[in-house]
């Protein structure tokens, strides 16, 4: 009987921890969810400085036809866009987002429009994979990477 007990308190000790852990989990996918949303604020802003920022300071950037780019200035620089062009939707839409301890992954789909000095505007769409980092209590971009559907 002793051990009976023993187990059943080990296994509800187990279940606990369990639901305990999904809650943080949860608290965590929705903070990286709306770090996502403030990071497409930022692009449809110009706000080439948080861009920047939504990055840990060790970051890499993966874009589509070009080499790895590394560390927030150049990012910074990679995302400024030339004079009278204006990105007036930028959109990262997640599939999943896993977390694993202080890393967590998410991919999906990404939309935007860009217009140019002329006012031509051209839509455009892909796929990303970004690898977040836990900074402080906060989630940070650490790997991003996309390219077009």
């Amino acid at each position: 009987m002793k051990k009976l007990v023993i187990l059943i308190l080990t296994a509800f000790t187990m279940i606990q921890c369990t639901e305990h852990t999904k809650v943080d989990h949860q608290k965590d996918i929705e903070k990286i969810e709306q770090n996502a949303k403030k990071f497409s604020s930022y692009v449809n802003t110009s706000n080439y400085k948080m861009i920047a920022e939504s990055y840990t300071k060790d970051a890499k950037i993966f874009p589509q036809r070009g080499k790895i780019i590394t560390g927030v200035d150049s990012i910074q620089k990679y995302w400024t866009l030339p004079e009278g062009v204006k990105t007036i939707n930028h959109k990262i839409t997640p599939t999943e987002i896993t977390i694993v301890e202080d890393t967590a992954y998410d991919y999906g789909y990404y939309e935007g429009t860009t217009v140019r000095p002329n006012g031509d505007k051209s839509s455009w769409e892909g796929k990303y994979v970004i690898v977040w980092k836990r900074v402080g209590d906060d989630w940070k971009m650490y790997l991003d990477i996309w390219n077009s559907i």
